[in-house]
């Protein structure tokens, strides 16, 4: 099966088992054998990555895994966040779609769903100048796993009470990531980052954060185009890069 797609998934590697989607989608983009979309998917993956060098959970078969190569030439190194924005709304479009209203955005790229995790999305850049060459997106998603070992994970089966064709679903996440990509590209980003900051996780609510060893009270305001979450903290509106700042869930 392919998605129904122009670009996105249509070279698809599957790979049984492997270490990391993102590595073996490197090593394509290496000896030059990837085309833009190439799409590397995986049922088993034993060292997956996550932000903040955290391992990924994920049981054999039965979730997404999968790693996408992109040539996003027309994103500016300095609005590279726009990326993770497109792919964030991307996946949240396929959540949505399934019956997963209320998922969102914990920034940078978690999925959550009532404060537990669907998913995670790991975005590697390789730049040329003062744009991206390269992009490997990452993208791990929960979809029929019934157990973790975290309770702060769930999945989608475990919300909708039913299991889901994986095949089916995953097809459908490529279609919408193209969809989105081709909006970045288009050039609407005002759009997208509107469409993030709705499904932002605790946008424009007081919650607990911690900033170093300190546990604070902050608003999110926003997030820039570098990826700098903006937090009004005791009326002063600061900003933190990825592992400056962490929500307390």
């Amino acid at each position: 099966m392919l998605p129904d797609t122009l670009f996105m998934g249509q070279q698809l590697l599957f790979i049984a088992s492997c270490p990391s989607t993102n590595s073996e989608a490197q090593q394509l983009l290496i000896k030059n054998e990837a085309t833009e979309g190439c799409t590397v998917i995986t049922h088993e993956q034993t060292q997956g990555r996550g932000q903040r060098g955290n391992s990924w959970e994920a049981a054999p078969g039965q979730n997404i895994t999968l790693s996408v190569i992109l040539s996003p030439a027309f994103v500016a190194v300095r609005q590279q966040f726009y990326l993770n924005m497109a792919v964030s709304l991307a996946v949240l479009d396929l959540l949505r779609e399934h019956g997963l209203q209320q998922a969102q955005v914990k920034w940078p790229n978690d999925l959550f769903f009532e404060d537990k995790k669907l998913g995670g999305i790991l975005i590697e850049n390789t730049i040329n100048s003062q744009t991206l060459q390269h992009s490997i997106v990452g993208i791990g998603l929960n979809v029929n796993q019934a157990s973790f070992a975290s309770p702060t994970a769930t999945s989608m089966a475990n919300v909708c009470g039913h299991a889901f064709n994986l095949e089916k679903v995953t097809m459908r996440l490529l279609e919408l990531l193209e969809k989105r990509y081709l909006q970045l590209r288009s050039g609407h980003s005002a759009r997208l980052k509107y469409e993030y900051l709705q499904g932002l996780y605790r946008y424009q609510e007081v919650h607990p954060f911690k900033v170093g060893n300190q546990l604070v009270q902050g608003r999110i305001q926003g997030v820039g185009e570098d990826g700098r979450l903006a937090v009004e903290i005791e009326r002063e509106l600061r900003y933190f890069a990825f592992k400056e700042i962490a929500h307390v869930v």
